[in-house]
C-alpha cells in the first residue's frame, strides 16, 4: 500500500462524511437563519427560541435524510471492504 492509495482512502472518507452530514448542517444553518431573523424583526431574545427549533429541524432532518445516509455509507465501506484484497499487494 503506497502513501498515495492511503491519502485517496482518507480523501474519499472526508468527502463522504461532508456529503452525509450536509443535509442536516444545511437544513439547520436555514432554520438558524430563519429563527435569528424573526427575532431581530421582533426583538424577542430568548434563547430557547433558537435551540428548540434547530433540535426539532435536526431530528426531522435525521429521520427523512438517514435511508439515503445509510445507503452512502453502506456503498462506501462496501468499496473499502472490496477493495482490501488489491491493497494488500
Amino acid at each position: 500500500m503506497t502513501i498515495e492509495t492511503v491519502t485517496e482512502i482518507g480523501r474519499q472518507a472526508i468527502e463522504t462524511t461532508m456529503l452525509v452530514s450536509a443535509p442536516i448542517l444545511g437544513l439547520s444553518l436555514i432554520v438558524g437563519l430563519l429563527v435569528s431573523t424573526f427575532q431581530a424583526m421582533t426583538q424577542i431574545n430568548e434563547a430557547t427560541l433558537t435551540f428548540v427549533p434547530k433540535v426539532l429541524a435536526v431530528f426531522a432532518a435525521t429521520l427523512l435524510f438517514l435511508p439515503w445516509m445509510m445507503g452512502v455509507l453502506i456503498a462506501f465501506m462496501t468499496h473499502i471492504i472490496t477493495s482490501i484484497p488489491s491493497l494488500i499487494h
